[in-house]
């Protein structure tokens, strides 16, 4: 019992060096788009934008409901830190340092469950907790640290209720599958996931029907008042148009301007295209799988382990969502997966994969020893594992260390906020970084040509447009502005700055 609880407190120590350590503050898209969310619950003005980062689902005028593309557990673990301890970059990360600990503890737990060794135990643990590739992922303001404790709980949960179906363990698997959608879009599988695993369980169908009752009861506890306010926000339970993205040819689509995406489009060419896309990602998503998922060296034994455990009852669950999760970001969501979708989403999956690569690495071991005959098991399990947890360590901090993100203001806001009048409101490549900046408002460049930016202004009350090469859509490069746009004076070199002037536009 003392060797768990310093376990717990240890854990809980390195979980908050490591994620105050790596981040300060956002530094891309998703991060600012999540803090400032956050930061505006957090002073009472509820899930509100006041800015465009897409036009799918795009409401008619701003300010708008906030998480029309994105869903805001993340900001909400943010807020309610915020809310308690002030706003700050520091008390957002509070929740974070509690989820990235309860991933640590359930690696932990899983690993005692499967008879790893204590020593091993720890190390699964640790490798977690250091992350490797995510390392300096999880103090990010981001889905990362929030669904690797809701998503494999939600997975951990499944196993259980499978292994002896009770219903406070269904309800609670449906709660957590409703937490993991509330974090991510496609957290959505979870629910799918364990409403497969129980549909082919060999259980009474009396049974069958009662747990398929209390999973839906315990999703809608959680995700009922999300679909509330979506229903009377923008008129239907969820945001609609984000599948579209299946039919994407490239990325940039994503910002197209109106979001009008068809499959007929993506098939003018005969499919070849969204074929080539799908080649391309497969091996994308590879990568990713074993330098992110499997820290590399352990990638062929998780896999093998999963692979002869997939048709264990606790298993199943883990086995279908990889399973599933892989096959939606490579066949379905592919740009939107190899540009960042996976990488989140396998956050859920890490506690087992870690577990699971240890306990395949142990079986590699008795298997060479069979045959070694001079050969330790015992000694060579315990080298291979202390092998594991510095390669893990090192893979996190060399990766971490260089991209270290500290907080400071960019003389560029400064200047900017010198030259625009008070309440301007700018289209740009990132508004939710500009609004973190600066709290100006504005919307997103669209992937269109320059005639669309005065409907795009009208629309939404946009006073400037501020263009930095070479991150503006190829269709908004040109020499000669438009005349709806006065340059305005602004000394950066890549920056261009316009005044619109709609009068010019008519």
């Amino acid at each position: 019992m003392r060797g768990h609880s310093a376990f717990a407190l240890l854990a809980l120590v390195l979980s908050t060096v490591q994620v105050f350590l790596w981040t300060e503050q956002p530094a891309y898209t998703d991060a600012y788009y999540h803090y400032n969310a956050a930061v505006r619950f957090a002073r009472g003005e509820g899930l509100v934008d006041d800015y465009l980062w897409v036009y799918i689902g795009a409401p008619d005028s701003l300010p708008a409901p906030s998480h029309l593309y994105w869903m805001p557990f993340s900001s909400l673990v943010a807020g309610v830190g915020m809310a308690t301890l002030g706003v700050s970059y520091r008390a957002a990360q509070i929740g974070y340092v509690l989820c990235l600990w309860g991933a640590v503890l359930l690696t932990y737990v899983l690993a005692l469950r499967v008879r790893l060794p204590h020593y091993q135990a720890w190390v699964a643990g640790a490798c977690v907790l250091f992350g490797g590739l995510l390392a300096r992922y999880w103090g990010t303001i981001d889905t990362f640290a929030p669904y690797a404790l809701v998503g494999s709980g939600a997975l951990f949960a499944l196993g259980l209720a499978m292994e002896r179906p009770q219903a406070w363990r269904w309800l609670v698997a449906g709660a957590l599958c409703g937490l993991g959608h509330l974090t991510r879009a496609d957290g959505l599988l979870l629910l799918l996931v364990s409403v497969w695993v129980l549909l082919w369980a060999r259980l009474p169908l009396r049974q069958k029907g009662v747990g398929l009752l209390l999973l839906g009861a315990g999703y809608l506890s959680v995700m009922g008042w999300w679909f509330m306010r979506n229903l009377v926000a923008i008129g239907s339970p969820l945001p609609v148009g984000g599948a579209q993205s299946a039919w994407f040819l490239y990325y940039d689509q994503l910002f197209n301007y109106p979001p009008v995406f068809t499959l007929q489009e993506a098939l003018a060419d005969g499919g070849r295209r969204l074929l080539e896309i799908r080649w391309h990602v497969f091996w994308e998503n590879l990568g990713t799988l074993i330098a992110v998922e499997g820290f590399i060296v352990l990638a062929p034994f998780m896999l093998w382990r999963l692979w002869t455990w997939r048709s264990e009852l606790f298993w199943r669950g883990v086995f279908w969502f990889a399973l599933g999760i892989h096959a939606a970001f490579t066949l379905v969501f592919a740009l939107v997966g190899v540009r960042g979708g996976l990488f989140h989403a396998v956050t859920a999956l890490m506690p087992f994969w870690t577990v699971l690569g240890i306990a395949g690495m142990n079986t590699a071991v008795e298997v060479v020893a069979r045959r070694r005959r001079h050969w330790r098991p015992r000694t060579a399990r315990a080298v291979f594992t202390l092998a594991i947890g510095c390669l893990v360590a090192y893979l996190s901090v060399s990766s971490a260390a260089p991209r270290r993100v500290v907080a400071r203001q960019p003389q560029l806001y400064r200047d900017l906020l010198a030259v625009l009048p008070a309440g301007a409101r700018v289209m740009r490549n990132d508004p939710a970084e500009l609004y973190y900046y600066t709290g100006l408002g504005g919307v997103v460049l669209p992937n269109a040509t320059p005639d669309v930016l005065p409907v795009i202004a009208r629309r939404y009350n946009i006073t400037h447009v501020m263009l930095e090469f070479p991150n503006v859509p190829t269709l908004l490069w040109f020499d000669t502005p438009p005349p709806f746009l006065k340059p305005v004076p602004f000394p950066y070199q890549g920056v261009r700055l316009y005044a619109i002037q709609l009068d010019e536009a008519r």
